[in-house]
């Protein structure tokens, strides 16, 4: 049976809580997070410097096709993991309404005596079916997966696709940019390295070995984050429910239900950070399913 519920706020129905840009966004204020992010986006912009700026453009009046094509392929996945990255902190995970778990809403909702339902104590929520409180955050996120904060946010329901199309999206830049670095240190080694870089032979070493460690670092953690995003969304097992070893109390969807339920019916907009999937559950800032 699907109860509705509204939730409750001391400021006239419209809860504030994480929310900015004119309550339009969603925003933790975790001061590690934000440190995160920052790094994040510092550590983009030094693979733009370098790949652009030593490798491409230089090398651009001797192999024009070359670099106009990679330029294209780097600068594309840089701002779609851009995009990606923004989109999920950005949105609101999952969240649960705060302080609904009273018995005036208990009663409106239909719940008879001696009814089970969960409530968290930590917000006083009434808990949806595979909801779990996250402490950062300080809310309950339905299909929690974990908080992660190098995008300072969790990954719950709503923004599970595009932290999926973040991690994709930073490993395929890493690749890409690994196979740029190998190509210059053979055309500096092939040639002279005072002439392969306008920078001078030890900085050019040192900025391409950064990249690499760079790209290695990111690459090998982003490919292990979108194996285990994959695998969880096969499984219809969140992260979390499985670090819990948690018996499945809910009717498990199919691999193909379960990544539309994800990402929408296949097309192109799967890898898109700019739809939404359109056969998704939607919910409201005041109604939500137990």
């Amino acid at each position: 049976m699907h109860y509705s519920y509204s939730s409750l706020s001391t400021n006239g129905g419209v809860d504030h809580h994480n929310r900015c840009l004119g309550n339009r966004a969603w925003c933790v204020k975790d001061i590690c997070g934000i440190v995160c992010v920052v790094m994040t986006w510092l550590l983009i912009l030094f693979a733009e410097f370098v790949v652009c700026g030593l490798i491409l453009l230089p090398s651009y009046n001797h192999y024009t096709a070359f670099s106009t094509i990679n330029m294209i392929i780097f600068q594309a996945l840089a701002f779609l993991a851009f995009v990606s990255h923004l989109r999920t902190m950005l949105s609101d995970p999952g969240a649960v309404p705060r302080g609904n778990a009273t018995k005036e809403m208990i009663e409106q909702m239909g719940y008879r005596e001696g009814q089970i339902f969960y409530k968290c104590p930590k917000c006083c929520s009434i808990k949806p079916e595979r909801a779990h409180h996250c402490s950062v955050c300080q809310r309950c996120i339905r299909k929690m997966d974990h908080h992660c904060p190098w995008v300072n946010n969790c990954v719950g329901e709503n923004n599970q696709k595009y932290f999926v199309l973040f991690t994709f999206y930073i490993a395929s830049i890493s690749v890409h940019t690994l196979f740029l670095v190998m190509t210059q240190f053979a055309e500096c080694v092939r040639n002279d390295w005072r002439t392969c870089s306008s920078y001078s032979p030890p900085a050019t070493i040192f900025l391409l070995l950064f990249l690499t460690f760079e790209g290695l670092m990111f690459g090998i953690f982003t490919i292990i984050m979108l194996a285990t995003q994959l695998n969880a969304i096969f499984n219809d097992q969140t992260g979390i429910e499985q670090l819990k070893k948690e018996e499945a109390r809910w009717v498990k969807k199919s691999r193909l239900k379960s990544i539309q339920s994800v990402f929408g019916r296949f097309s192109l907009a799967w890898f898109s950070p700019f739809t939404e999937p359109s056969c998704r559950t939607r919910f409201n800032s005041h109604f939500y399913s137990v």
